[in-house]
């Protein structure tokens, strides 16, 4: 367990292997000083229950080995003299009059070894519920230790064994549905297949088609059986070739029949149906002109009449909707145009190039840290390429020394864990006087947060550091006025922040205002119809949060408001944008 002490970091777990070093110390004389040394060094950082067992253990060992322990005792005492909780405080006056009185002892201090080296007694568990047995265990009887209202005694046990029957569980079927149990109980019938045009479109050149076919069916089976039969039995052969012309013939006399009754009963319904027209046109007015008509047959609805007809788009442009045979409503182009309006919705808010790109640079390495090698960096507001997550940042390296600079590339990374860097590619040689340039991500996590890291060459590492103003985090936007609006109202109370801001005389024109937010912050100026009203959206690069910035100005002052989910930031860009505004 000593050894575990270093790596257990759990406050509870800590304290208790303490408090059994300090009990036994006596069986582990030489590791338990060591211990106390261990836990003399991160004291203050250590938990208050950690603490507490430290001091303990510091006296009991000052008690059995004061040798070697009396002056870490003492120095665990200064320590927690001065620490920031009471209790530890009063601990440590406590046990320093006990374990190391001064001249004026008290009268406890003499019998010090019996009050912290006494033999504890071994711990008993026992239940709380143990004198309860007359209640049945988890009834409410039980947990409040008397009879409640409505409770029922365990019966006791009986003298002769119940019948067995008692104890059998009734299996639950399985349901099965009924419909799928029959479907698969009955064989497949055979469909005869349906010809492309329908029955009143067919032709007795179609029908004839049809036998023709039927008759090379039944040959051919027929040819197939008695190639099988030939080869059984080669002396028979004569006689099933009569058979199998007899039953040809008879396959021709009922396709006859067949073909001769659907004739009959197509040529009554197109009658019928002749007559049925004639009758309809004859009730009609002559003054309107003739709808289509809607034919209902009682065949069933095939696949070919649920296709969509296009030629039935044109002439129906004035109606809403018109009824095909198949039963169902066709949408139409004057349907589909009329549900188009742009009324009352507001356009997407989508992201837009940066309107000012600034100049300044930063120094990232000073030539006379680097050896010769000076490095300058500058965000350039666009869309990084390698995540749309990252700020795009240029890296200008010049070579000021008297010999070449080979293998820059970045080294060793020390950033959060919600920080990403997307690393340029290595510079293989720098010539004397020579510069040159690299593109460099990174992911802030819309923090304000430093990237640090490691920046070598073949001979020497650099430790730099990157830090991304908050005007640099943000995307600018395209938004409507009634959009921001909207967005503005939802984002109050503690997401805003307000400020004021005295605008020097020369720089009291809108454009001048509008430049000055473009420098300190890339964020796109929204439409507005308020005079003297300037009105700001984009959006985090990192979370894609959104920031919006409104300035209204009267005379010499501007009124300004910040809207953002993220406080830090709201807060941070006001101020910036404060600065800018108020430099001459």
């Amino acid at each position: 367990m000593a050894k575990m002490a270093d790596s257990i970091t759990v406050p509870m777990a800590r304290a208790s292997i303490l408090w059994m070093i300090g009990e036994y110390s006596d069986r582990v004389p030489k590791i338990a000083p060591d211990v106390l040394r261990k836990m003399a060094k991160n004291f203050i950082s250590e938990e208050d229950i950690v603490k507490l067992q430290i001091l303990n253990l510091a006296a009991k060992l000052c008690i059995t080995n004061s040798k070697q322990t009396k002056l870490l005792c003492q120095y665990v005492f200064n320590l927690a003299k001065y620490d920031q909780n009471y209790d530890i405080r009063d601990r440590a006056r406590f046990l320093r009059q006990l374990i190391l009185p001064t001249d004026k002892a008290g009268a406890f201090a003499k019998y010090v070894k019996k009050i912290f080296l006494h033999t504890k007694p071994a711990p008993v568990l026992e239940s709380k519920y143990k004198d309860r047995d007359q209640f049945q265990l988890g009834t409410l009887s039980h947990v409040i230790n008397q009879k409640a209202t409505g409770y029922q005694e365990l019966p006791e046990w009986p003298e002769q064994a119940p019948d067995t029957s008692v104890r059998n569980v009734e299996v639950p079927i399985p349901w099965t549905d009924s419909s799928t149990k029959n479907s698969k109980n009955k064989k497949k019938k055979p469909v005869k297949k349906k010809s492309f045009y329908s029955d009143e479109d067919s032709s007795p050149e179609e029908a004839s088609g049809e036998y023709a076919e039927s008759t090379s069916e039944a040959t051919d089976s027929s040819e197939e059986s008695s190639s099988e039969e030939e080869s059984e039995e080669d002396s028979d052969e004569d006689g099933k070739k009569k058979k199998a012309k007899a039953s040809e013939d008879e396959d021709e006399e009922e396709d006859d029949e067949e073909s001769s009754s659907e004739e009959s009963s197509s040529s009554e319904e197109e009658d019928s149906e002749e007559d049925s027209e004639e009758e309809e046109v004859k009730s009609k007015p002559k003054d309107k002109p003739a709808k289509n008509k809607v034919q209902k047959s009682s065949k069933p609805v095939q696949n070919m009449d649920m296709l969509l007809d296009l030629d039935d788009l044109g002439p129906t442009l004035a109606n809403p909707a018109v009824v095909p045979s198949s039963g169902f409503l066709v949408p139409t182009l004057a349907q589909d145009i009329s549900n188009l309006s742009l009324d009352n919705k507001q356009a997407p808010s989508t992201v837009a190039n940066a309107v000012f790109i600034p100049s300044k640079t930063h120094e990232l390495l000073n030539r006379i840290t680097g050896g010769g090698l000076s490095i300058v960096y500058k965000f350039t507001r666009t869309m990084s390429v390698f995540s749309n997550r990252m700020v795009s940042i240029e890296i200008i390296f010049t070579n000021s020394s008297d010999k070449q600079i080979s293998g820059i590339r970045i080294g060793e990374k020390k950033i959060q864990s919600s920080m990403a860097i997307q690393d340029f590619s290595e510079i293989a040689a720098l010539a004397v006087n020579a510069t040159t340039s690299a593109i460099l991500g990174v992911d802030f996590g819309d923090t304000t947060q430093p990237a640090n890291f490691e920046l070598c060459t073949q001979d020497r590492k650099f430790n730099v550091s990157i830090k991304c103003p908050v005007g640099e985090l943000l995307q600018a936007l395209t938004m409507s006025e009634n959009e921001f609006d909207t967005q503005q109202g939802k984002l109050t109370g503690m997401n805003e922040n307000t400020g004021s801001v005295d605008l020097p005389a020369e720089h009291k024109d809108g454009k001048t205002l509008c430049s000055r937010v473009y420098e300190a912050a890339n964020m796109l100026q929204v439409p507005s119809v308020q005079e003297n009203q300037y009105k700001f959206a984009a959006k985090t690069i990192s979370a894609g949060t959104l920031v919006l910035f409104s300035m209204t100005v009267t005379d010499s002052k501007a009124a300004l408001r910040v809207n953002c989910e993220k406080m830090v930031i709201g807060s941070m860009l006001l101020k910036e944008i404060k600065q800018s505004l108020s430099r001459p």
